[in-house]
C-alpha cells in the first residue's frame, strides 16, 4: 500500500511540474480566466487540483482539441508557412524583379553600345594617316 501512496505522490508531483512549466511559458495572451502568477500560486500551493485546473481551464487549448463539454472546436484552416523556395508569390516576386533587373540592364548596355558607336563615328579614322 505504501508503494501507491509513493507511485501516487509521483505521478501528482510530475503533473505539478508539468503544469509548471506550461503555465510559465504559456503566452500571456493564452493564459485564461486568472493572472498567470496567480495560477502559478495555485498549482504550487494546490499542486493535484491546481495542476488539473491549470489544464482544464487556465489555458487555451490548440484549435481542433476537444474540450470539457466533449465536441471538438473546429480547427482554423491555416495555411502552413512555406519555405522561400516553395512560396509561388515570393518566386513570382523574384521572377518580375529578375526581369526588371534584366531590362534595365539591356537599357544600359544599348545606351553604352550607342554612346560608343557615336565616339567612334566622330573620330577621324586611323587608317587615313600617314605612317611615322
Amino acid at each position: 500500500m505504501a508503494r501507491l501512496y509513493v507511485l501516487l505522490f509521483l505521478v501528482q508531483i510530475v503533473l505539478a511540474v508539468c503544469a509548471l512549466i506550461s503555465c510559465l511559458s504559456a503566452d500571456e495572451e493564452k493564459v485564461k480566466a486568472l493572472p498567470r502568477m496567480i495560477w502559478v500560486l495555485i498549482i504550487l500551493f494546490f499542486p493535484l487540483v491546481g495542476s488539473i485546473a491549470w489544464f482544464l481551464v487556465g489555458r487555451e487549448r490548440p484549435a481542433g482539441t476537444v474540450g470539457v463539454t466533449g465536441t471538438a472546436r473546429p480547427a482554423a484552416p491555416a495555411r502552413p508557412p512555406l519555405a522561400p523556395d516553395d512560396d509561388p508569390e515570393f518566386l513570382a516576386s523574384l521572377d518580375e524583379r529578375s526581369r526588371r533587373e534584366d531590362q534595365e540592364r539591356l537599357r544600359l548596355w544599348e545606351e553604352d553600345l550607342r554612346r560608343r558607336e557615336e565616339e567612334l563615328r566622330g573620330r577621324p579614322d586611323d587608317r587615313d594617316r600617314p605612317e611615322v
